[in-house]
């Protein structure tokens, strides 16, 4: 059964359940990336699509939390706004990684990556993956509890926040 403090603490989780899933994704495009250039498999499979969808969804993430979270968290918590600001900081450059990404795999065509374009497309998924896995754990230390604050369904003027109800499709 759900409880108020359960309703709660499921904001700050839901964050963490998408980055964590968006963790996966990236994990399985390397996989994918590995095993052609380790000969298991002739080319990564539907590499293009695979990677075109992940970029799309991060990009949404990011732009939710810019247009939605972002903004409920520093009207409730003012002492927030540097964190805030760091974190559309990255939000800019992870954007110009993705960009670099999405570039790399649309040359791609229909045709099988050769070798030097898998390890260029496997180089940039590298550093996209450092980039978020510090950007993500940052976010969760900052803003976590804060997001489990916003308020209590108990409470008479508690709204979930638009941004939050859409999240969990991101």
């Amino acid at each position: 059964m759900e409880t108020p403090n359960t309703r709660l603490t499921a904001f700050g989780n839901q964050l963490i359940e998408v980055h964590n899933w968006l963790r996966e994704e990236l994990a399985r495009l390397g996989d994918d990336i590995d095993a052609h250039l380790e000969g298991r498999a002739e080319r990564p499979r539907q590499l293009r699509a695979h990677c075109l969808a992940f970029c799309s969804a991060l990009t949404l993430h990011h732009t939710g939390e810019d247009a939605g979270a972002f903004p409920a968290l520093a009207e409730r918590f003012p002492e927030l706004q540097p964190v805030i600001e760091q974190l559309e900081h990255d939000h800019l450059f992870v954007a110009d990684i993705l960009r670099d990404l999405e570039n790399l795999v649309e040359g791609l065509d229909d045709r099988p990556p050769g070798p030097e374009e898998a390890r260029r497309v496997r180089v940039t998924l590298d550093g996209l993956a450092a980039v978020l896995e510090t950007h993500f754990l940052y976010e969760e230390k900052k803003i976590v509890a804060a997001l489990d604050g916003l308020g209590s369904p108990g409470d008479p003027d508690f709204r979930p926040p638009a941004w939050l109800e859409s999240s969990g499709n991101d």
